[in-house]
């Protein structure tokens, strides 16, 4: 099987190894997007697909606007492809794109379709708390990843999942589903399933205020919203920035929905954390904000809205990331100190 693939982060790496691998697959060029400028040293760095393309010896091809480049086209139109395989490229391909490839153009997407479609699955979908995400494979249309579905596979989210873990896993899981995918169509033993519109949620890009934390929400909101939009979500606290990259609710109706509704699957410590805090804490009622208590050897509790969050891993304004409790050593926190404005 003759195919071109359509990638660019480090998501889509996984998946067209596994097809270069393939004894029975042949990958006859590779578009990403152009190089950028990334890192701190804001150096110009091909994309992770690139890299690997450039590696393996592969055509690669970098059109700005891929709809508007005849010439990237008319490549494509004589390399007589049997597949296009996409995983997220980045640009929306036309319909004459579409068009071009007997078999049609075969999408990897990040999530259990018609749910959260669109540029952010994964993290979207950790911050409303979803217990369980998966990769979709579809058949292209027009829409925004409106085709028709052809194979889904499941994978169970955890309390203490963040963004970044729950790609890595899903970007394996994609490579797996795309060979047979491209082999069950050409064999003829998958039929496409149309998407049920009214079920659709969507996942936009995410934005910078998106990262802000709001300490009126409730404990286990604000850790959805720290570990779907990760490492990114930033409060204040001592007139600087303070990034919170890992947090723990404490709060024990976690466990008592997670029997009556299975919502995630439960870090095995949760439990006597939850316990050592009943114990220890001197104030469940403050300000939301508020350092309500230190937990030995693990950090703050900041009382939410509703419930406690426990700061297991934070980065302050000039330092590295460092641990809850080195947080509250190094810094010397007291009960009774706020985060956010």
């Amino acid at each position: 099987m003759k195919i071109v693939f359509f990638g660019t982060p480090q998501f889509a790496v996984p998946s067209l190894e596994r097809l270069i691998r393939h004894e029975a697959i042949e990958v006859l060029a590779v578009v990403t997007q152009p190089d950028k400028r990334r890192g701190r040293g804001n150096e110009v760095t091909p994309s992770p697909v690139k890299a690997v393309a450039i590696e393996q010896g592969l055509t690669v091809w970098q059109p700005q606007r891929i709809k508007k480049d005849e010439t990237v086209l008319q490549s494509l139109r004589e390399l007589g492809a049997d597949a296009f395989v996409v995983v997220a490229y980045g640009q929306i391909l036309s319909q004459e794109i579409l068009d071009m490839p007997r078999l049609g153009c075969i999408n990897a997407h990040g999530s259990i379709l018609p749910k959260y479609r669109g540029a952010a699955p994964i993290q979207w979908c950790l911050y409303h708390g979803e217990s369980e995400t998966g990769i979709t494979t579809m058949l292209m249309d027009a829409g925004m990843d409106t085709g028709a579905m052809l194979l889904k596979s499941i994978t169970p989210i955890a309390l203490t999942d963040h963004a970044l873990d729950l790609a890595k896993t899903l970007s394996f899981d994609a490579a797996t589903l795309l060979v047979d995918t491209l082999f069950g169509l050409e064999q003829g033993i998958i039929q496409p399933e149309p998407q049920n519109n009214d079920e659709a949620t969507y996942a936009p890009l995410i934005k910078k205020e998106d990262h802000q934390l709001d300490w009126g929400r409730s404990a286990l909101e604000l850790h959805n919203q720290i570990r779907g939009f990760y490492p990114n979500c930033v409060t204040t606290f001592r007139d600087g920035s303070l990034k919170v990259t890992g947090t723990l609710p404490l709060d024990s109706s976690i466990r008592q929905r997670r029997q009556r509704e299975a919502i995630v699957e439960l870090p095995p410590e949760l439990e006597k954390l939850q316990q050592e805090w009943n114990q220890t804490a001197a104030s469940k009622e403050a300000e939301p904000g508020t350092i309500v208590g230190l937990l030995k050897g693990q950090g703050a509790v900041v009382q939410a809205g509703a419930g406690v969050l426990l700061l297991k891993e934070v980065q302050p304004a000039g330092k590295r990331s460092q641990s809850g409790w080195d947080f509250v050593n190094g810094m010397r926190i007291q009960v009774g100190e706020k985060l956010g404005s």
